[in-house]
This record gives C-alpha cells, sequence and structure tokens, in this order.
C-alpha cells in the first residue's frame, strides 16, 4: 500500500466517493477547530485536493448547533449552488436522515483530522469498503440465525429482518465506509455488557457518557430494553439516563432500533476517548472492534448507544467477527474483493486495533 498521506485521503474521498469531475462547483461546510470536534487543518487538506482536481471550491462556516440542527434558508441556497457537499461538520451527521436538496452528492466526512486522513482509515480505497458493506448486507439478509457474545459476557441472538431500501440507510454518503446497514433489533434478544453509555450524535446533552463502576449489562427482548443488570449503584445510573434522556426529547424509552459493527481495519482512534466522548463516538464506531445499538427512540439512531468491545459474531455458525476482528475473507465475496483492492488487503493484515482506551486498558 503506498504511504498513507493526508492529501491521498482526501483525494480518496473526492474521486471515489464523490467521484468528482474538473469543473465540479464543491461546497465545503466546516465547524470551526473551536469546538475541538474538527482539525484546523481538515478544511485545507480538502480545498488542496479539489484544486489540484480541477473543482470550483467554495466553504462555509456552518458553526456547530447541538440543540436545533437545521438548514436555515441562507445555507440552502449555498447548497443548491453546488453539486458537490462535503460536510466537515457534525451538521451533516445531525441531518444525515433529514432532508436534503436533490440532486446534489451530499458526503458526510467521518476523517475529522490531518491524522486520520492521513491514516489507513482515509486511504482505503472507498469503493472496497463499499463492497464489502454490500457483501455483509447480503450475508445478513440471508442468515437465519445471528449470535452476538464478547469477553465481558454479551449474549445476543437473534435473525435479522433487514431493510436495503435505500429506506433503511442513510441516503447521505459517508466517506469513509465503515459500517454495514443497521440491522434491526425488532428480532434479537439477549444482554448486552457495557463499561458505559453515551450519546449517538443525533442530539447533546449533559451528562453525555456516564461510566459504570463495573461492566452492566443491559437485558433486551425483541428489541425493546427490560432491565439491566450490574452493581445497584450502576443500575440506578443507567436507568435515571435513561429516565432523564427520555422525558428531555419526549422519546420511547425503551425501544432498541438497530445495531451495526465496524467493518474498515483502518479506523484507529489515536486520542483517549474519555477526553471527548462525544468526537469518539463520531468517528470511532466503524472500527471492527466496536458493535454498536442504537437505542432509546423509535428513530435512527436514537439518543443513547450501546457500545460492545471485541465483539464475535456468528452468522448462520459462520464467525465473521473474532473478538474484534472482521474476517472478510470468510464472506462469500470476501477474497475476491480484497483481491481487487491491496490497499485494504493490506489493512486486513495489519488492522489498527487502538480504539481510544488509554485511559481503561
Amino acid at each position: 500500500m503506498p504511504t498513507p498521506s493526508p492529501e491521498k485521503g482526501a483525494l480518496n474521498l473526492l474521486r471515489n466517493c464523490a467521484h468528482a469531475a474538473a469543473g465540479d462547483r464543491l461546497l465545503i461546510a466546516y465547524e470551526p477547530p473551536e469546538y475541538g470536534y474538527f482539525d484546523a487543518d481538515a478544511v485545507s487538506i480538502v480545498s488542496r485536493a479539489a484544486e489540484r482536481l480541477g473543482l470550483r471550491v467554495d466553504a462555509v462556516d456552518v458553526g456547530f448547533n447541538p440543540d436545533n440542527p437545521h438548514l436555515p434558508p441562507e445555507l440552502l441556497a449555498r447548497f443548491e449552488a453546488a453539486d458537490i457537499i462535503v460536510f466537515l461538520a457534525r451538521l451533516g451527521d445531525q441531518l444525515r436522515f433529514s432532508d436534503m436538496p436533490q440532486g446534489k452528492t451530499i458526503i458526510v466526512s467521518f476523517a475529522l483530522s490531518r491524522d486520520l486522513f492521513g491514516s489507513g482509515f482515509a486511504n482505503g480505497h472507498h469503493a472496497a469498503f463499499l463492497e464489502l458493506k454490500a457483501a455483509v448486507n447480503e450475508t445478513l439478509d440471508r442468515a437465519e440465525h445471528v449470535r452476538i457474545t464478547c469477553p465481558l459476557g454479551t449474549e445476543i441472538t437473534g435473525r435479522p429482518e433487514m431493510n436495503l431500501t435505500p429506506e433503511g440507510d442513510t441516503t447521505i454518503l459517508r466517506f469513509p465506509m465503515s459500517v454495514f446497514t443497521p440491522v434491526p433489533a425488532n428480532s434479537f434478544s439477549g444482554r448486552a455488557a457495557m463499561s458505559f453509555l453515551t450519546g449517538t450524535g443525533s442530539k447533546y446533552y449533559d451528562d453525555y457518557s456516564p461510566e459504570f463502576s463495573a461492566p452492566v449489562f443491559a437485558l433486551m427482548e425483541n428489541g425493546r430494553l427490560t432491565g439491566f443488570e450490574g452493581e445497584p449503584a450502576d443500575v440506578a445510573r443507567a436507568n435515571a439516563q435513561y429516565d432523564r434522556v427520555s422525558s428531555m426529547f419526549g422519546i420511547d424509552r425503551d425501544f432498541v432500533h438497530s445495531w451495526h459493527a465496524g467493518i474498515h481495519p483502518g479506523c484507529g482512534y489515536p486520542w483517549d476517548m474519555r477526553q471527548n466522548y462525544e468526537r469518539w463516538g463520531g468517528a470511532a464506531f466503524g472500527n471492527p472492534r466496536i458493535l454498536h445499538f442504537h437505542t432509546c427512540g423509535t428513530y435512527a439512531p436514537g439518543e443513547i448507544s450501546w457500545n460492545i468491545f471485541d465483539p464475535t459474531i456468528e452468522v448462520d455458525g459462520v464467525t465473521l467477527w473474532e473478538e474484534g476482528v472482521f474476517r472478510a475473507e470468510r464472506l462469500p465475496e470476501g477474497p475476491a474483493i480484497l483481491a481487487r483492492y491491496p490497499c485494504a488487503a493490506a489493512l486486513f493484515a495489519a488492522p489498527d486495533r487502538d480504539i481510544g482506551l488509554r485511559a481503561t486498558g
């Protein structure tokens, strides 16, 4: 694999995700670095790559509004004048299930920084991970039985009832592509082990990520949260978080919407997750070491996520994730995909295991 670089990562975004052509009008909708989420260099990295491709580049500061994310008329007009819109801003993720201008290529970047644009995460060919996503989707769509376990004691089983129509996933493009289409949780039951709860990036609120003193088990029956098990103080904290968040937003407290796991072995998180759980939740979920449930609310992505570390996922007896390692070669189409994209194969041969656990080991 060629030596990764930030500009090559941005070229991957523009060429292989946006399919940009010389003369296209690119609008970069960015969030200023003082919010502590996107790097100060992100806009210039994408701008330089765009100019190299002959794009006409414009940029607009869309800020960050945790309480009422929306597209004001003046911003919508800027969007209408562009061919390609790249969000280097959480606004794109917040609005990813909302109405957007038709006929535009709209991309949300989960490469947040120079480090991530210059890593295997952004440099692995985008098409490889689109093909791997499709291969996982097809495998799950055919599956009769899925079992999820983890070293802390997760035990969840069910039969996927996939929605592979456009309504089953966001129509906004993601770069890099790092998860498969969410699996509806209505046909899954069991217990999920976790050491904290955190938001989903849909809305932001105080006490966003309560941590537990010992593993807590969320109990689920056919896509409904039925309770928690663990240390009494931790269980009380989990219940209080669900009570508070569901009341705050007027949503179904116990609905478990869907789940997915990471498919991108280049998706590392080279910082301590505890320094900024909001940033961690928006960047690290594509690592195969993380399986992520959307809960609290009858919509994707809900408002509280469960994050299961180092999952093992068995699909009809075939182990596709093995303690946080995605065995893409075990997919029916996997060997052919990896043969077509040596850069992706190299990432699978040496996956980035760093998911920000510096503080917790």
